[in-house]
């Protein structure tokens, strides 16, 4: 009998360690924080000691200026390209800052792929900055769109990946505020609160989500000029 009545708190000891072990991991699965990933992007050289010392520092991700307002390459570029995976980037993309008053969108993002490729560089999205409204852009909104339509379809031509670099009070002013054509692309937008999260983000220009967030610029970190950048995994 004492055999028997130990079995069955053997039992009733298991079922609890069980329940027990349950409601620990459904907790630990409720408050534990979400996975992120925090990058830079930089638009100077960068060498593969900086990136590497970027890594150390949990940062994943590089994005490199590959063109410049000036609607030339930027010489830097495939360089600081080779330099960031070397340096143990997970992820390598490119941005693009063309050149409006140069003209021929279509011509200058062939160059801009054309010269990567003649390095060898290997990347991953290529992001079209779109901003400066009176600076870099004109004020006729239709001849904007026209222009970034122009240098969206000759990348994909290309067979790139096309991303978004903007934000509310850039793309507004410089495409109008009804349209909608860059929201097919994935939206990496800038706002400088210093806070890698989302929660501040609002709907424009066709986007309701954004795919990266540049919450912080012009920073120095680990000898490297960048801005800093996060997503949620």
């Amino acid at each position: 009998c004492l055999k028997g009545a130990g079995g069955t708190n053997n039992r009733m000891k298991t079922a609890s360690a069980l329940l027990c072990i349950v409601f620990l991991a459904a907790v630990s699965c409720f408050f534990s924080p979400v996975s992120a990933t925090h990058g830079v992007d930089v638009s100077q050289a960068c060498l593969p000691s900086g990136w590497s010392c970027m890594k150390g520092q949990g940062y994943d991700f590089g994005i490199i200026r590959a063109w410049m307002s000036t609607g030339h390459p930027d010489p830097n570029g495939p360089h600081t390209v080779y330099n960031a995976w070397d340096g143990g980037m997970a992820h390598v993309d490119v941005y693009l800052f063309p050149c409006t008053s140069c003209g021929d969108p279509a011509g200058q993002m062939k160059s801009a792929i054309q010269y990567l490729q003649s390095y060898n560089c290997k990347w991953g999205t290529t992001w079209l900055d779109i901003e400066g409204p009176g600076q870099y852009w004109g004020s006729n909104q239709a001849a904007n769109q026209q222009f970034f339509e122009s240098m969206a379809q000759e990348l994909e031509s290309l067979g790139m990946t096309v991303g978004v670099y903007t934000s509310a009070s850039q793309w507004e002013p410089i495409m109008g505020s009804s349209y909608t054509g860059g929201s097919r692309y994935p939206l990496w937008y800038a706002h400088y609160d210093n806070n890698p999260s989302f929660s501040d983000f609002q709907a424009f220009g066709g986007w309701s989500s954004p795919a990266i967030k540049q919450y912080q610029g012009t920073t120095n970190l680990c000898g490297c000029g960048v801005d800093l950048n996060w997503y949620p995994n």
